[in-house]
């Protein structure tokens, strides 16, 4: 179908999955993990207001440029100094990221 981009998404256990999502609905990748029924931490529901979507992204591709809204959060959250830092609910699902490699964070404890 060409609606749909593959990503592999490595969860908090350190599992990669292989997922698909539709690029006509615009969603995010966190919003695309969590229709795959992948446990993700994300609090605030993909308002860059938390950064428990923070992932490190593990492939060379051209992102949408980061808003200062997301860098101000990854700051906050100690995680901007590793390279590749994202918050997940900030990249959209589109073609262009077809194959992107993402490796979720965990700035929080149970």
């Amino acid at each position: 179908m060409k609606d749909l981009i593959t990503l592999f998404v490595t969860d908090l256990n350190g599992i990669q999955h292989e997922i698909t999502a539709p690029t006509d609905m615009g969603l995010n990748v966190m919003e695309a993990i969590r229709l795959n029924e992948i446990p993700i931490k994300a609090t605030c529901g993909g308002m860059a207001m938390c950064a428990t979507c923070n992932c490190i992204i593990k492939s060379d591709h051209a992102l949408v440029e980061m808003s200062e809204d997301e860098e101000a959060m990854l700051d906050e959250a100690f995680v901007l100094d590793i390279k590749g830092s994202r918050l997940m609910c900030q990249i959209p699902v589109a073609e262009n990221i077809n194959g992107l490699i993402v490796q979720m964070g965990d700035l929080t404890s149970d």
